[in-house]
């Protein structure tokens, strides 16, 4: 079969069978009497050999290697090809991310592009000091879109870096609390934490929903901070877990400021006060957490608070009873 026809047959341009020629991948068996490239059948089952192992990213070389060493093992090639092939899916990943964010920010014109894509390139950048600046310029001008700002501070290990994508979130209006609602659910702790500490600094009823759900997170840091931000919106709901915090010593001090801001009014008030009573007289509460319960009385008003403290001031541990008495002398004098 001559050129010709073997490239209309298999689809390989006949400048490619000269180029095989030329590299020795494919030369053809025979020539015609006029001189002409003569395929044989061999010829082109090594032409479709060749042609599959290109489809596959193979290089000439290789698929030379491939095809001629009878010693070579195609294991150690293949997994060669999946870890290229896969840095080049997520380089196409990036690629497309960063379009997408582009497109999500709507610039009117040039200028906008031009000035979104370096802020998403500093967004990411090794340093620090850029990120910050990065994320404190974000809200200029063309805003970076709300997904890179959530992706940027569900990744981003720099406290104060985090911080300024937290302010730079604020600003940027709604969107935000949707994605990170999906990063409380993320198998990574810290993508968590950064989640629930996001939603914190977030103003909203979306936002207060989001942190109540998180009181039901089987991460204990996750539930521990939306306790303290729901604590300082006025929501009782998080009373167990604050109280679950100062027996167990975990943001203790901030969970009791949590407790008395929430007790402003008579009924609130007793139902921390009863909370607390009922942790002290769990039997697995050593005597540092009883310390504790019993100083988190100290800002609960009401008659609850008080009762209890009279019986404390009577118990048996004496750092419990001595804390109780001064307690209720302070009470006394207020």
């Amino acid at each position: 079969m001559l050129i010709g026809e073997v490239s209309r047959r298999s689809g390989v341009s006949a400048r490619m069978l000269r180029h095989y020629e030329s590299l020795g991948l494919v030369r053809p068996s025979g020539r015609t009497g006029s001189g002409y490239r003569e395929y044989s059948a061999e010829d082109i089952r090594r032409i479709f050999h060749v042609e599959s192992l290109r489809s596959l990213g193979l290089s000439l070389r290789e698929i030379g290697r491939a095809l001629d060493d009878p010693g070579f093992t195609p294991s150690s090639l293949v997994d060669d090809l999946i870890r290229r092939t896969g840095e080049r899916v997520a380089a196409e990943n990036e690629l497309l991310a960063r379009l997408r964010r582009i497109d999500a920010a709507d610039p009117a014109d040039w200028e906008g592009v031009l000035h979104v894509v370096p802020l998403l390139h500093a967004l990411g950048s090794q340093s620090a000091d850029t990120r910050q600046r990065a994320a404190l310029s974000s809200v200029d001008r063309v805003p970076v879109p709300v997904e890179a700002l959530v992706e940027a501070v569900l990744n981003e290990p720099d406290p104060i870096v985090a911080g300024a994508l937290r302010w730079a979130l604020a600003q940027s209006g709604e969107g935000a609390r949707e994605l990170l609602a999906q990063g409380l659910g993320s198998p990574t702790a810290e993508v968590r934490e950064r989640a629930v500490q996001s939603l914190a600094e977030l103003p909203g009823a979306d936002a207060t929903a989001h942190l109540q759900d998180a009181l039901t997170s089987p991460d204990e840091v996750v539930r521990r901070h939306a306790a303290l931000a729901l604590g300082t919106r006025g929501v009782t709901q998080a009373v167990p877990t604050l109280i679950d915090m100062i027996a167990e010593g975990g943001n203790d001090t901030d969970a009791a400021d949590a407790l008395s801001g929430l007790a402003g009014d008579t009924a609130t008030a007793d139902r921390i006060a009863t909370g607390l009573v009922d942790r002290l007289a769990h039997d697995t509460t050593g005597a540092p957490a009883r310390g504790r319960l019993t100083q988190a009385l100290a800002d609960i008003p009401g008659p609850v608070a008080s009762r209890a403290l009279v019986e404390l001031s009577h118990d048996e541990d004496r750092a419990v009873s001595l804390t109780a008495v001064y307690l209720l002398r302070l009470r006394d004098t207020r």
